[in-house]
Parts: structure tokens; C-alpha cells; sequence
């Protein structure tokens, strides 16, 4: 694989991770720069030294007992950063905030989030951004998962405003063309966006972002023909055309291979390779030469995927990021400091 060379220090940082891989997908392989966030920022800085081991604390004990915020965290991080970019905005509350937009329905984990800071407001008080937690807590759940622990540079600072309006996350029905132009909207590239939507290793998402797919297809009054038939069948028993009302939206598995052990692997592209993907952007991947060639890389090597993961990841958490004297540090991350 090509990437493109943008930096010499976030090179470093990942070399243990990263390996020579035979797509020849021109990619970059760095931070997007100006890199303007710092590897182990609060050491360095000597304003909480050991936040991110406090962070990972909590982390693994949430887990013990609850292994679904990995995917948790994993759409809740997805959800900040691409839209007006890593400022933990959406964790703001408000009757208006982003976490009412519709495409954000079923948005879960803020209380996690909620209970980390409190314990480094305890401990390093008005110094760790909600944004860099939510950064660090989304990686160690997934480490914890089975993907690898990819360097997260911090010092963001947190966003003062959240508005349902700004939310233009894309529908999961979109084409790879529409995708991938969302993804380079954002300052990421096709290898990003391929090796992110790995992420729908595991997890669940609602009938109402499928339906389209199972009864009326573009319309068509047809299910999507992409779709294997037993795929279909079994989605179709689990969501109905339409939910009565007064009644759940009904959620179902990403990856069905891996269910409730929300385990990160590579199942999901050789699921996308047999028509099996649930959504249908990630179905759409077959249909590009160069997604479609990564898609086999992927299937073919979870450590592939993995190291891809593992610097994409960080190039996500890099997006349009507060720093300096930008933003604020939130003493609780549902609502903007007093003034």
C-alpha cells in the first residue's frame, strides 16, 4: 500500500503498528496537517500526569460488565468528529443539541463518559477536555475488543455550542460515491473510509436505517437485489415494514457473525464479500476497484486491517480539532462552562 508520507513524528509513533500491505491504494499515512495535538499532552505538559492511565482504568472496569460500549463509544466518536469536527460538542445537552438530530437516534455512552470525568475533575480539576476523554475511552474499549492500541495525541479543547442543524452525518444507504466524497469532506481518504467502516464489525443499528433496503429499495417497491437472500429473510422476520406506533424501533446485529460478543475483527469484509453486509453503504464498497480491492486485503489479513485501523483511527480523531486558547475545557461535559 502507497500513503502518501505528511509527517516524520506521527511516522514514529505508529512504525510498530504499521506494515507493507499489496494494495496499491495511493493513501496518506500520517496525521492531516498542521498536526496541533501532542502525544501524552497532560505528562508533558505536567497538568495530570496520569490521566490517560485514569481513563484506562475506567475503561476496563466498564467493560468487565459491559462489552457493548466499545461500539458505543466507536459511533459516539464518529458522530463528534465529523460533524464540526473532535470538540466533544456532541455531548451537549439542550433541546436543540446534536444528539436530537435524527441521525443520531440511539446515540448511547454519554453517561460513561459522564462518570470519567468526574473522576479526573476529582483528581486534575478544569484540565482534561471531554474531548480527548471521549478520544481515549473510544480507544482503550476497542483495544479492549481486539483492535490494536493506536497512539491518540491529545490536547484538544472542547466545543461551547452543539445544534441539531450542523448534523449532516450521511444516511447508511448512500452510495461509495456520496461516502467517499463525505470522507474527503472531513480531510480523509478512501483507505479511511474503507478501513472505518470496519468498525460495523460490531454493534447494532436500528430497523429504520435498513428498511429501505429489506422492502422498497430506491424505491423500487423491491428489496436491494445486492442483498443475499438469506440475509434478507432473516432480516426481514426481525424488522417489520413498519413499526406501530407507540412501538421500539427494533435493533438488530451489523455483523451477525459476531453478535453479542462484539468482538473487532475482520468478519465484516468477508461479509461484505458475500453480499452479507446489513448496510448498504457497506455493501457499496464491492462496487469501486479501489474499495473493493481493499475490502479482499482486509478479509484476507485481520492484521492488515488492524494497522489500518490503527492510523486512521487517529486521523479521524484529528479532524478540525480546538486547541490553544480555542474552545474551553468543560468542567462537565454536558454543558459549556458558566461565564
Amino acid at each position: 500500500m502507497r500513503r502518501e508520507r505528511l509527517g516524520f513524528g506521527f511516522a514514529l509513533a505508529v512504525l510498530s503498528l504499521w506494515c507493507t500491505m499489496e494494495v496499491a491504494v495511493e493513501a496518506a499515512w500520517s496525521l492531516q496537517t498542521p498536526v496541533k495535538l501532542v502525544w501524552h499532552y497532560y505528562k508533558v505538559h505536567n497538568t495530570c500526569d496520569y490521566a490517560e492511565a485514569y481513563i484506562r482504568h475506567q475503561v476496563e472496569s466498564f467493560y468487565k460488565y459491559d462489552k457493548t460500549i466499545a461500539p458505543k463509544l466507536l459511533r459516539l466518536l464518529y458522530a463528534d468528529c465529523f460533524v464540526d469536527g473532535c470538540d466533544a460538542s456532541v455531548l451537549l445537552d439542550g433541546p436543540n443539541s446534536e444528539k436530537t438530530a435524527p441521525q443520531n437516534r440511539g446515540l448511547a455512552g454519554f453517561a460513561f463518559i459522564d462518570k470519567i470525568k468526574t473522576v479526573l475533575e476529582a483528581r486534575c480539576p478544569g484540565v482534561v477536555s471531554c474531548a480527548d476523554i471521549l478520544n481515549l475511552a473510544t480507544r482503550d474499549a476497542v483495544h479492549l475488543a481486539g483492535a490494536p492500541s493506536y497512539p491518540v495525541y491529545t490536547g484538544r479543547r472542547d466545543g461551547m455550542t452543539s445544534t441539531k442543524d450542523s448534523v449532516d452525518l450521511p444516511s447508511p444507504s448512500i452510495s461509495w460515491e456520496a461516502s467517499l466524497a463525505y470522507f474527503r469532506s472531513r480531510g480523509l481518504d478512501v483507505l479511511d473510509m474503507t478501513t472505518l467502516l470496519g468498525a460495523h464489525s460490531m454493534g447494532r443499528t436500528h430497523c429504520s436505517f435498513i428498511v429501505d433496503r429489506l422492502y422498497n429499495f430506491n424505491d423500487t417497491g423491491k428489496p436491494d437485489p445486492s442483498m443475499k437472500a438469506s440475509l434478507l429473510a432473516e432480516m426481514r422476520k426481525l424488522c417489520p415494514p413498519k413499526t406501530k406506533k407507540g412501538r421500539p424501533d427494533p435493533l438488530v446485529f451489523l455483523n451477525p457473525a459476531s453478535e453479542s460478543k462484539y468482538s473487532f475483527t475482520n468478519s465484516y469484509y468477508s461479509k461484505v464479500l458475500t453480499n452479507e453486509a446489513v448496510l448498504g453503504v457497506d455493501q457499496q464498497l464491492l462496487y469501486n476497484e479501489d474499495t473493493k480491492q481493499i475490502t479482499e486485503e482486509f478479509a484476507a489479513g485481520f492484521e492488515d486491517f488492524r494497522r489500518s485501523f490503527a492510523l486512521s483511527m487517529s486521523r479521524m480523531g484529528n479532524i478540525n480539532v480546538l486547541t490553544g486558547k480555542e474552545g474551553e475545557i468543560r468542567k462537565n461535559c454536558r454543558f459549556p462552562n458558566k461565564k
